[in-house]
């Protein structure tokens, strides 16, 4: 019983789950490259891989608190890509869900218009 609920809500929301699963990809990735671009270089704030965990959470939830920031050229070109997936991943989560929510609507309006004979 479970699994075939598990399967329907990943079959009706496989958009949500390639998003996060695209997310928590850049997340882990990202956060790993800026700590190994970072950790050793004198005057770097990002130290340990919690702390780079939390800047890539932080920087793909385009929040930046600024309590952590890469100083070193290659963690900021790092950062620059993981605003931009970030963005671009909330602007693909808000279409998926605006694209969903308009058919629903487009479907009532055609079950109540639809001529009944």
């Amino acid at each position: 019983m479970r699994i075939d609920y598990l399967s329907t809500i990943l079959k009706t929301n496989m958009d949500i789950v390639v998003l996060t699963v695209l997310a928590s990809t850049i997340v882990v990735f990202g956060g790993i490259a800026v700590y190994l671009a970072e950790h050793h270089h004198e005057g770097a704030n990002i130290t340990k891989i919690g702390d780079a965990l939390w800047w890539a959470v932080v920087t793909v939830a385009t929040v930046g608190y600024g309590d952590y920031y890469p100083v070193t050229t290659v963690g900021q070109i790092i950062t620059v890509f993981m605003m931009l997936s970030g963005i671009g991943t909330f602007v693909l989560l808000v279409g998926s869900l605006s694209q969903r929510r308009l058919q629903r609507t487009e479907s009532r309006l055609k079950r109540k218009l639809k001529p009944e004979y």
